[in-house]
């Protein structure tokens, strides 16, 4: 059932637009670079904050990351009461929704390890993203996460920030389908809202783009090997180049990247 409120949510209802296996990128991240983080938790409470017109996506949340901790629980949040009513007949085992917004006004006070925020600030202006982080980062469990992101409308090209509860933004992801990938500049149109405007010269996100093109264009021998050859290549040398680069080869062979967020934030 939808939980009892006593104050509106904090936010504007969004388009809502969503496809199955949309969100199966951030999804493969969460249960995969983040597995530790939701076996440690004391509460395994995910929240997916403004799933949108269908709740297809909370439901193959849950699905995903019980595959790293079987008794997760994950409840969808939209502050259109529309959209939660409609949901409600797929609540079940491990799975509910509620009405609300970045406020994460849980029964019982619980704060959530994981939020899923995809798709929602993207519409939103730049200079509401702060407050927002700033309200879902002071209801997360001390060792949560806030992952807010963008994708396209089938899922093959994303990005993500990954904010954390105590240390803010930490760092930025972006994944691809590497089969007839251009460039990887290609993502630009799809960077999360903090950045999305911030890609031009003079910014830090504007240059690892372009350095990321520049590597995979002098990677282009390896294609003969196949795209996730050329791929992995093109990451160890914008590493080696100094950029500061996380994680390992298990995530750059899915077409995934990612680096520290001080390597691209916004200009002051």
């Amino acid at each position: 059932m939808a939980a009892q409120r006593t104050t509106r949510p904090v936010g504007t209802i969004t388009r809502g637009t969503t496809n199955p296996n949309r969100l199966r990128r951030v999804d493969r991240w969460l249960a995969g670079a983040q597995a530790a983080r939701l076996r440690a938790a004391a509460d395994p409470l995910v929240v997916d904050l403004g799933y949108g017109a269908t709740p297809v996506t909370a439901v193959e949340l849950r699905d995903r990351l019980r595959a790293v901790r079987g008794d997760v629980e994950v409840v969808g949040l939209e502050i259109d009461p529309a959209r939660v009513a409609a949901a409600l007949p797929l609540a079940g085992d491990g799975l509910s929704f509620a009405l609300g917004g970045f406020e994460l006004a849980l029964p019982g006070g619980r704060r959530p390890v994981v939020v899923r925020a995809l798709n929602v600030l993207r519409q939103y202006d730049e200079d509401e993203v702060e407050g927002a982080w700033r309200l879902v980062r002071s209801r997360l469990a001390p060792d949560g996460l806030l992952v807010d992101g963008t994708c396209d409308e089938v899922g093959r090209r994303a990005a993500w920030v990954a904010v954390e509860a105590g240390a803010g933004p930490v760092s930025l992801t972006v994944s691809l389908r590497l089969a007839g990938l251009v460039l990887p500049s290609d993502v630009a149109e799809r960077l999360p809202k903090a950045l999305i405007h911030r890609n031009v010269p003079g910014e830090r996100v504007h240059a690892w783009l372009g350095a990321l093109d520049d590597a995979w264009r002098r990677c282009a021998p390896l294609a003969a090997y196949g795209a996730r050859q050329r791929w992995v290549a093109t990451v160890e040398a914008v590493r080696a180049a100094g950029w500061p680069v996380l994680g390992g080869r298990t995530r750059w062979r899915l077409g995934e990247v990612t680096v520290a967020w001080d390597a691209v934030r916004p200009a002051p």
